[in-house]
């Protein structure tokens, strides 16, 4: 590995490690109380043939917009504009294939996130900062 590549690499992973989380909390449509999603099974893909028989079939975990999307009509407010605020601050991401949370660079920018989606959602979605254990 080169010195440059090696600097990128350990780059990346300092940038990582210093990423500050968030959970995200949505209202749900049914109960009206706080509901995150989580990912109980990653999405299983498959082929159908119209002249033979394809047994062929992928695993793929979700992002976190993909996720979020799929939660349209179960919460109270537009999948879309959640994604929408969120990635003015950070990004939705699902953490080891499971659990949702949002990633900011800096403490600041989740923070904003906070204002702004309790502005825009007046109560219908959260942002809680996680702390490290």
């Amino acid at each position: 590995m080169t010195l440059s590549a090696r600097a990128i690499s350990v780059g990346y992973t300092e940038r990582t490690l210093k990423m500050i989380r968030g959970k995200i909390w949505f209202r749900c449509a049914a109960m009206h109380d706080p509901v995150t999603p989580i990912v109980l099974q990653p999405a299983v893909i498959g082929w159908e043939a119209k002249e033979r028989r394809v047994g062929t079939q992928i695993e793929r975990a979700f992002n976190g917009d993909e996720l979020v999307r799929r939660m349209k009509g179960w919460i109270t407010v537009d999948p879309k504009e959640v994604i929408e605020v969120v990635n003015q601050y950070g990004r939705l991401k699902v953490l080891d294939d499971r659990e949702l949370v949002v990633e900011a660079e800096k403490a600041e920018d989740l923070q904003k996130l906070q204002k702004a989606v309790e502005e825009t959602f007046r109560g219908e979605v959260e942002v809680e900062v996680l702390t490290k254990k």
